[in-house]
């Protein structure tokens, strides 16, 4: 299991922890292009929403968006995700069973037992 260290304090929005944050850096290196992550929810999953994560250009962060910003990677959330999603952590773990990225949402009622959809 990982220790969940955040990256950077940043005062609201979503946390991301060292690990979350040197593989999301991994994973847009591989992409060979400037991008930022999305972070959000939608409708569906066992639990009712389900998290979404991808990358996309700068250019089309919105004036509303919320931005976070990780020595210069930024982390965008839409307004109405980030009512769900305020004070997320963002973890990743390397384990073999139960690895990859974890989700920990102070603003969850219920998650499902993949830890990717939640109830608020």
């Amino acid at each position: 299991m990982t220790q969940t260290t955040p990256a950077t304090q940043p005062q609201r929005g979503i946390q991301m922890s060292e690990s979350a944050l040197k593989h999301v850096m991994m994973l847009r290196e591989q992409q060979g292009k400037d991008l930022c992550l999305r972070v959000g929810v939608r409708g569906g999953g066992c639990s009712g929403m389900s998290y979404t994560m991808d990358f996309e250009d700068p250019n089309n962060i919105r004036p509303d968006d919320h931005v976070s910003d990780y020595d210069g990677f930024k982390v965008v959330c839409d307004p109405k995700s980030l009512l769900y999603l305020y004070g997320l952590m963002l973890d990743y773990s390397t384990a073999l069973i139960g690895g990859g990225f974890q989700f920990t949402n102070p603003n969850a009622n219920q998650t499902c037992g993949c830890g990717k959809s939640f109830s608020a």
